[in-house]
């Protein structure tokens, strides 16, 4: 579990995101670059990293865990030394493709698939903390790279975050990853054997409830990704301070993680949409504070309210289709909808930035999240009971509403 956070909180998946934020308006000054250009290295990355994720699902026969994930970490740091030595934008993308084609190796797959096979009475709970690894690289990496960059500068800044991967994740996953492999191919193969009838692409697409959830998987998943990297350069455009801009991306990943605990837990308990529309909708509220220059403590509710989202949104996908589609159906089901995640993780950061280079402003950008906020929340209100197949087991769990 342990070594699970840690891979969580320091994959390129995570600290490419939370990352990126302190270094736009410092690599901007000093090369030039377009804001656009800039996070440009994060569709790169996002595209790299689903042929990454292809291939370490192959490789997952044929290697251990353990292995692909050493090699995933030393890979995602490699990838930002790289990126330190940019004089060039093909350099600097080279840099966030290294790291996230190699990087795909310490991937979520390696950790989720690990506690999936360790827990099973508390599987939704395990996940749940292992995923808030998320959470902690947002609480720690802004603050420690606005000061290394403002100190050291931009380039340096990537060798401290290159510096985390290799000298902090590296070593505890050496020391404390030792999943068995052999028993998760095993249960992988019984499984198969059960299996009741083929899986049909036609079926899952056929199911409304598919395109219910993947609506509001893009809509929110768009706006939480078009935020995080834009936090920080659009506090600081309104006149906040980079260190206090920092403090409110701090209040935003405490929040997630706080977020995807409540949400795992209540969902466990609760009709899972209506939990999923409670803590996706407010975050309009927070974008609509951002807007027209907020004062700090109002950066900091904003935040708080985005951030409780960004820990739903993607434990709500799995949790979902868990839930309104048969165990058999799951793999294909949520691999489409982790495919408008990748589109919406590679696009949303550039929309965000062109939309700055445009109008100078972040204004716009946020009245879009808003508005697909108040779409992504509500839409999941439309899913409807569960399927037979999947009630709730817990005696004390509230029943869905009828359809």
């Amino acid at each position: 579990m342990i070594a699970s956070v840690f891979g969580c909180a320091l994959g390129m998946a995570a600290i490419a995101t939370h990352s990126i934020g302190p270094f736009i308006k410092p690599i901007e000054a000093e090369m030039g670059w377009s804001r656009t250009a800039i996070q440009a290295s994060l569709f790169f990355g996002q595209a790299l990293s689903a042929i990454g994720v292809i291939f370490t699902g192959i490789l997952l026969d044929r290697m251990s865990s353990r292995s692909l994930a050493l090699i995933g970490m030393a890979g995602t740091g490699m990838g930002f030394i790289i990126a330190s030595f940019s004089d060039n934008l093909m350099l600097f993308y080279a840099g966030y493709g290294l790291a996230a084609l190699i990087g795909s190796g310490a991937g979520f797959i390696i950790w989720s698939r690990a506690i999936a096979a360790r827990f099973h009475k508390r599987r939704g709970l395990a996940l749940a903390i292992a995923l808030s690894g998320t959470g902690i690289s947002g609480a720690v990496l802004p603050p420690v790279l606005v000061w290394t960059i403002a100190t050291y500068g931009w380039r340096m800044g990537y060798i401290a975050l290159a510096a985390f991967p290799l000298l902090i994740a590296l070593p505890v996953i050496f020391l404390l990853f030792r999943p068995n492999d052999d028993d998760m191919k095993v249960a992988g193969k019984d499984l198969a054997k059960t299996l009741p009838q083929p899986v049909r692409t036609i079926d899952i697409f056929s199911n409304y409830r598919y395109w219910v959830i993947l609506v509001s998987v893009f809509c929110v998943y768009f706006s939480v990704v078009g935020i995080l990297p834009n936090l920080i350069p659009a506090l600081t455009d309104a006149g906040i301070a980079a260190e206090r801009a920092a403090m409110a991306q701090v209040a935003l990943a405490l929040a997630m993680i706080v977020g995807r605990l409540l949400v795992g837990h209540l969902s466990d308990r609760f009709w899972a949409p209506a939990v999923g529309a409670l803590f996706l909708t407010p975050a309009a509220l927070g974008c609509y504070l951002l807007m027209a220059e907020p004062t700090f403590p109002i950066a900091i509710m904003a935040a708080i309210l985005i951030g409780a989202a960004t820990g739903a949104e993607v434990d709500l996908m799995a949790l979902l289709t868990s839930r309104y589609f048969k165990p058999h159906y799951f793999a294909r089901t949520y691999s489409y909808l982790y495919a408008a995640v990748a589109i919406a993780g590679g696009t949303a950061p550039m929309a965000f930035a062109a939309i700055y280079d445009r109008t100078g402003s972040y204004d716009s950008s946020f009245v879009t999240a808003c508005i697909m906020f108040l779409i992504g929340g509500p839409c999941l209100l439309l899913l409807g009971k569960y399927p037979e197949h999947a009630q709730p087991k817990h005696p004390e769990a509230a029943p869905a509403p009828a359809e």
